[in-house]
């Protein structure tokens, strides 16, 4: 088995990375350190590259479709991981997962119709909604902060307020985040029972956005909200994708799962009006080679994160107490409370870029239950994430 070098910096600058190479272009300091968008500064394993080589030998990247080992790939690895036994006439493929939302709010809506969302949730949500014409109704998750102090997340869900706007709004859709990005919830499978009775008293589609399955923190486990109960598979689409597990994202490619045959014909009918078909050619290889030989890399690599996790809590409790950590049960985004610093909204953030010379997440973006919080990607060599704090510390310290 390859042991895997998490604490190895890579120089991501000069390759046209989001991350590190398009500070200038959106609003930031030229040096900030970026620790907002969620990709990871790790490369990936052995096996990915090695599939990856051969393609690229080969020298040809013309039109490409998946064959059956590709299929078994990722219908493997969801058995395996997940316990969801699929089939291979559910998946249609995406070039992401946002694209996804896009097509789901195009084939199950109309515009002008309202569309329910968690915030604060991962900020596409409302803009694919909107930049469709639809309204964004809010089911806005109930934030306790001294349930957290207990070792608690502090994040549930306003059951009474979810299925009053259901009925209220006339929603026709719900677009659920499992495990919630970016306040680390990994719903129970009880909590996402209690959601899908209220979805089928109301007839509404549910389009479930599971990209982060694969990152759930011992003690806590990931339920497929399809597999919850037979009758929900019916009404809802699963959205998976290897971006977020293996570090895959510039490859867009992303599966998707849909049982019932009368959504997936108007879901795919949506993306052919795209006139997009076949996927990208290295994402395939890929994929298939991540699903089909990747869980040693991944096993590591959640045991470095949750290394990581230990770090940043132990550092804000002993050195930044002003910042509360919102216990993570899922992803490798974490989310920070920092209400007792006194400042929110932009100003937070400008404090942030301006003073600590970070570029993180800030919390408005993920809607207005957002503005005093800050959303800080772990996935990343430790000794970035300690100079990262370093730098946020000594901000703080200034402002006594």
């Amino acid at each position: 088995m390859t042991r895997y070098n998490f604490d190895k910096i890579t120089n991501r600058k000069g390759t046209n990375c989001l991350k590190y190479d398009f500070a200038v272009e959106r609003g930031k300091p030229a040096d900030v350190l970026p620790l907002w968008v969620a990709d990871m500064d790790f490369p990936v394993s052995e096996e990915i590259t090695k599939s990856l080589h051969a393609a690229v030998e080969h020298g040809i990247y013309g039109y490409t479709q998946p064959k059956d080992a590709y299929y078994n790939a990722v219908m493997n690895w969801m058995e395996r991981n997940h316990n969801w036994k699929t089939e291979r006439e559910w998946i249609v493929k995406t070039p992401g997962v946002v694209f996804a939302l896009g097509a789901a709010v195009k084939a199950f809506t109309d515009p002008g119709d309202a569309i329910l969302i968690q915030n604060p949730v991962y900020y596409p949500f409302t803009n694919i909604i909107r930049d469709n014409d639809r309204r964004v109704v809010d089911n806005t998750l109930i934030y306790e902060k001294t349930a957290g102090q207990s070792g608690d997340n502090g994040y549930r869900i306003d059951f009474e307020d979810f299925e009053r706007k259901l009925e209220q709004e006339h929603i026709k859709l719900f677009i659920l985040c499992n495990p919630h990005n970016p306040v680390g919830r990994v719903w129970t499978a009880e909590e996402l029972q209690q959601l899908g009775e209220i979805c089928l008293r109301h007839h509404v589609i549910v389009v479930s956005d599971e990209i982060h399955n694969d990152f759930v923190y011992p003690g806590y486990e990931h339920t497929v909200f399809a597999t919850v109960d037979p009758r929900f598979a019916e009404f809802t689409v699963t959205c998976t994708a290897p971006s977020k597990t293996f570090n895959l994202a510039g490859l867009q490619i992303s599966n998707i799962f849909i049982p019932n045959e009368k959504l997936r014909k108007a879901f795919q009918t949506e993306i052919d009006k795209t006139g997009y078909d076949e996927p990208n050619a290295l994402g395939i290889v890929a994929c298939e080679a991540a699903y089909r030989a990747g869980e040693d890399w991944l096993d590591q690599l959640r045991a470095y994160l949750l290394q990581n996790l230990n770090f940043l809590r132990e550092y804000l409790q002993e050195k930044i107490p002003q910042i509360h950590l919102v216990e993570p049960e899922g992803t490798y985004l974490v989310w920070l409370d920092c209400s007792e610093l006194g400042i929110t909204g932009k100003e937070l953030d400008q404090f942030i870029v301006d003073k600590a010379g970070l570029w993180l997440d800030g919390g408005s973006m993920f809607g207005p239950s957002g503005a005093a919080f800050q959303r800080v990607n772990i996935a990343c060599p430790r000794a970035t994430l300690q100079l990262a704090l370093d730098k946020l510390k000594t901000a703080i310290d200034g402002l006594k």
